[in-house]
């Protein structure tokens, strides 16, 4: 099997980043718990879920919110389930990057949205917009384990984290959710390392989608990570 839709921790190491800060686990922890429902909020309307900032902080309080789909509602609250999962693994030091693990995020976030949700695809997909054609089912747990081994090379944390985002969300390792799983496990490993989390605004969803249509097609980590770097200095410098 010839493997094209892995990073390649080489030319990962040699974009050039700088980004000064001293990693400090508790502190980011803390400052991803306070963001959480802005996390939460931006991440589902990158979907196309219609509820605003005030409806999501609101449903999330336990109280009932009028006018919406039932599955818009519990994508919200699968996303809320999967980001306090992640939170507490991180303080428990159970993160880690694991096909169980990632199955695990992803049971949360995809529940009852997809054909199978919690285990890696057993049938083919498409992305829309896309040309690119997701690697078979058949190839996605050696994919996994190549590209987990490729990214545990990436020298910097940010560089590692990032690039996972783009390998979950190119490979499409399950039937749905693979975006929002890959986000959070992106956010894992920030926080585990000690830095601040990629929050992903909902304002910049038209160039974000540009770049990931651009990345499927191209298969190009150094550009789309390029992106998301700068994109993440910005919000966190």
């Amino acid at each position: 099997m010839e493997v094209t839709t892995v990073p390649e921790h080489r030319e990962l190491n040699e974009l050039e980043f700088d980004f000064e800060f001293e990693p400090n686990q508790k502190l980011v922890y803390h400052l991803a718990k306070r963001e959480m429902i802005d996390f939460i909020y931006n991440t589902t309307a990158l979907e196309g879920n219609p509820f605003t900032y005030v409806e999501v902080q609101t449903l999330l309080e336990g109280v009932t919110v009028g006018g919406h789909r039932l599955s818009d509602e519990q994508q919200i609250l699968n996303q809320n389930r999967a980001v306090n999962f992640l939170f507490e693994s991180v303080k428990r030091g159970e993160f880690n990057l694991s096909l169980e693990f990632v199955n695990r995020v992803n049971s949360l976030v995809a529940f009852e949205e997809a054909l199978e949700w919690g285990r890696f695809r057993s049938g083919e997909v498409s992305i829309g917009g896309s040309y690119f054609k997701p690697p078979k089912s058949s190839e996605l747990e050696d994919i996994f384990g190549i590209g987990v081994r490729e990214l545990k090379k990436v020298t910097h944390p940010i560089k590692r984290a990032i690039g996972y985002f783009l390998f979950g969300a190119l490979n499409q390792f399950h039937f749905d959710g693979n975006k929002r799983t890959s986000r959070l496990i992106m956010n894992g490993l920030l926080i585990s390392n000690g830095y601040p989390i990629l929050n992903i605004k909902v304002r910049d969803k038209l160039e974000f989608n540009k770049q990931m249509i651009a990345f499927y097609d191209s298969q190009n980590y150094t550009r789309a990570i390029s992106y998301l770097l700068e994109y993440y200095k910005e919000q966190n410098g």
